[in-house]
């Protein structure tokens, strides 16, 4: 790995616990060879929704924020499923931390709408889930002979960029940009142009095509959707970061 003068700017736009998470883990791995800017582009709102009432086998978790959802909803006194099967690792754990017996998928929506598929469960299935969220998870089981029911638990509010983003951001110094979604992709580009060199760490495809938007100086899309992976794509992007 080439060596760094100075510590690259990088941005990190995801919700602020995530985000310094994912500080903790650029440090392990980086060391201080990368100066993290947090600045969430978006902060949840959690709802209170109504759903019919039906025998759940399990519930649907797609994000942290829904299990984190799904915890204050059953310390508010509603009636929840005791397992939870969840998209990735990451969304296990908040859900068992939560007291959710949860299963993880280990993937993306396609992931999960396989693993359930494959399980043999009849359902229902209670999907708790945001309202900007992707995959149409509950329709397309339903399709399949599987009931469920989505309930949109909560939304991601946009933010402004901070003042230490705007800095950065106004630079002509490169700053790496992970994007863990496509909507942070499309808000942050809705923020731009910026007069930096941006290079991009997409999580998926999807967020790769929103964040085309944005003029990258050089754009890598994640192996993986997992953070793991997404590590790994900065690298490459600290390794070579002209290519």
């Amino acid at each position: 790995m080439a060596p760094q003068h100075h510590a690259l700017p990088i941005l990190l736009t995801r919700p602020a616990d995530q985000a310094a998470r994912f500080a903790q883990d650029l440090a392990a791995r980086f060391g201080n060879r990368l100066r993290p800017v947090i600045s969430p582009l978006m902060v949840p709102r959690f709802l209170a929704p109504d759903w019919p009432d039906a025998p759940y086998a399990a519930l649907i978790l797609t994000s942290e924020t829904g299990a984190e959802a799904a915890a204050r909803l059953r310390a508010a006194g509603r009636a929840l499923p005791d397992r939870a099967i969840c998209v990735g690792d990451r969304t296990a754990q908040a859900a068992r931390a939560a007291g959710f017996s949860a299963t993880s998928a280990q993937g993306d929506a396609e992931a999960l709408l396989a693993h359930i598929l494959g399980s043999g469960e009849s359902g229902p299935f209670l999907h708790l889930r945001g309202r900007d969220a992707r995959g149409d998870i509950a329709p397309r089981l339903a399709a399949q002979g599987r009931p469920a029911h989505a309930a949109i638990v909560y939304a991601q509010e946009a933010q402004p960029l901070t003042d230490a983003a705007r800095h950065v951001l106004a630079g002509q110094d490169a700053v790496i940009v992970p994007l863990f979604s496509p909507r942070t992709a499309a808000l942050l580009a809705e923020r731009g142009p910026f007069a930096a060199p941006l290079l991009v760490a997409a999580i998926s495809p999807a967020a790769a095509a929103r964040a085309d938007a944005l003029a990258p100086t050089r754009l890598v899309t994640a192996g993986r959707p997992d953070a793991a992976a997404m590590l790994d794509a900065v690298e490459s992007l600290i390794s070579d970061p002209a290519s």
